[in-house]
């Protein structure tokens, strides 16, 4: 039997079978959190109960906004760091005890359209394109359970810095022709996401026995996953700072900013040692 709540929930994610069974059974009650244009938000989880986030539609920041090809120099785009900015987004999720990352690469159409006339090469007509983010909303799944307010981040990232580079030796984790290990290719070890002096440092392999991987030692903030910590060049970028510098009539259009809509369970108790 198809569940009162399927009916409109985006076709990449749905209720969680007991949770929904709880919703039904009056156990919790379901709710939407939706926030935007700024990129810090918090959810408030009342005393004595916990939220369970199980999917999340999220509208890119960026719609609007285009970049046009030079309609002089072929294909040669005009600031193509503008459009770059917001074709990666962060959404992230800390709940006290636990941190949630997600990374969302946003698609950009290419659009045609033709000059009338271009005096410099005296050409009556001449193609350019002009180049925008496609701000579809993304649907996904979740399972982030929290007893406290869980903080909520987004922001824009530009930069990815390779840091450090070498040769995978073969190991017990990394079998020869399977992976990587005795390739001798010089694979990407460290990537920095954040400010310069103190980045958030992606480590590859893993972070665990580094050293065993022939890489060196550990530099003085690794991590085992590939995030941004704020930064305005070389990590989150709040989206609304951006906007800003394009002009006064950015942050005003609703198209340009990102949305972020939570769906999540609201249970009135405290959270049993086994959760839905």
């Amino acid at each position: 039997m198809v569940g009162l709540f399927y009916i409109y929930l985006p076709m990449s994610w749905q209720i969680p079978t007991q949770i929904e069974q709880d919703i039904i059974a009056g156990k919790a009650k379901y709710q939407t959190f939706q926030t935007g244009n700024g990129g810090q938000s918090i959810l408030q989880v009342s005393p004595n109960s916990y939220v369970v986030i199980f999917g999340y539609d999220f509208s890119p920041a960026g719609g609007g906004i285009t970049v046009d090809s030079d309609p002089i120099v072929p294909n040669v785009n005009l600031e193509t760091d503008l459009i770059r900015w917001f074709q990666t987004q962060q959404i992230s999720f800390y709940t006290g005890n636990d941190f949630y990352p997600f990374i969302h690469h946003i698609n950009s159409d290419s659009l045609p359209f033709v000059n009338a006339f271009n005096p410099l090469t005296g050409d009556t007509l001449s193609t350019r394109y002009t180049q925008q983010i496609n701000n579809t909303p993304i649907a996904r799944q979740v399972y982030i359970t929290s007893t406290n307010d869980v903080a909520i981040t987004h922001g824009l990232i530009l930069n990815a810095i390779p840091a450090t580079t070498g040769a995978i030796p073969v190991t017990s984790r990394t079998p020869g022709f399977l992976t990587y290990g005795g390739s001798a290719q010089l694979i990407q070890a460290q990537t920095n996401y954040g400010p310069v002096l103190t980045p958030q440092q992606f480590m590859q392999p893993s972070p665990k026995d580094f050293q065993d991987f022939g890489l060196g030692l550990l530099p003085g903030n690794p991590t085992d996953q590939a995030f941004a910590t704020p930064d305005a060049t070389n990590g989150l970028l709040e989206a609304n700072v951006l906007l800003l510098t394009l002009g006064a009539t950015f942050p005003q259009a609703a198209a340009a900013n990102y949305y972020l809509c939570l769906h999540y369970a609201v249970y009135s108790k405290t959270i049993p040692e086994q959760r839905p």
